[in-house]
């Protein structure tokens, strides 16, 4: 008996969302690794998107990066499938009150969405790896979209590492359950995911100050000429 789509969607959005419940806290207690390469992210998204502009951002934690670019766009819409972290980003929220910036759960490998939109750039920034399907993700990102609209994503790629990391200790930190499934990438698959949904890539950066920099910058536009949704 094949297996119902939908069931099996439902089953592994469940595990997700109490898999990073479960580490919010230590999450929003973390220190970023290489914040001067993290500032330049946002610096660059920043001037890409420019102020004033709509976005969406999925997996976005405990609010770090909306609550930093919101200050310099218009409406904000910060999504994440946890709601353990929607809550500590809500009450970061309440502490450092950001006007156009608004957080919310959701799923971003749901195929269907009632989020508002049409928005002039989707961010996502160290999710994509995460999702179940990169191609489905990659085509929600694309039709809330509107023309002419910047997609800007961020991602770690198992594939340029270490084989022994996506080889044995992805597996085994699986197998203990400190790990979600994660997907092996490599920049070939994010620039082509990105070409199949009709994207311009613009371009490819890597922003590290300092090591090895497997975490790629992929700068994306909607044609203009593209219909709403499309």
């Amino acid at each position: 008996m094949s297996k119902n789509p939908s069931a099996t969607h439902t089953s592994s959005a469940s595990f997700k969302a109490r898999f990073w419940d479960r580490f919010a806290s230590g999450y929003a207690g973390g220190t970023i690794g290489d914040w001067a390469g993290y500032e330049r992210s946002l610096v660059r998204t920043r001037d890409l998107v420019g102020p004033g502009a709509s976005v969406l951002e999925i997996g976005c934690g405990t609010g770090s990066t909306a609550l930093t670019l919101s200050l310099f766009t218009g409406p904000y819409l910060a999504t994440d499938i946890a709601p353990q972290m929607i809550a500590l980003a809500h009450q970061r929220l309440a502490l450092s009150p950001r006007p156009a910036l608004r957080f919310q759960v959701d799923d971003s490998d749901a195929t269907a969405s009632d989020l508002d939109g049409p928005f002039d750039a989707v961010l996502a920034f160290n999710v994509l790896h995460l999702l179940d399907d990169l191609d489905a993700a990659t085509a929600r990102c694309a039709r809330v979209l509107k023309p002419g609209g910047w997609f800007i994503s961020k991602t770690p790629c198992l594939r340029e590492m270490n084989p022994l990391i996506p080889g044995l200790a992805v597996p085994l930190m699986r197998a203990l359950r400190l790990a979600p499934p994660v997907l092996n990438l490599g920049e070939a698959d994010l620039v082509a995911a990105c070409k199949r949904q009709g994207l311009e890539v613009l371009g490819v950066e890597r922003h590290a100050s300092r090591g090895r920099d497997v975490r790629h910058f992929v700068v994306a536009r909607k044609p203009a000429g593209a219909a709403t949704g499309a």
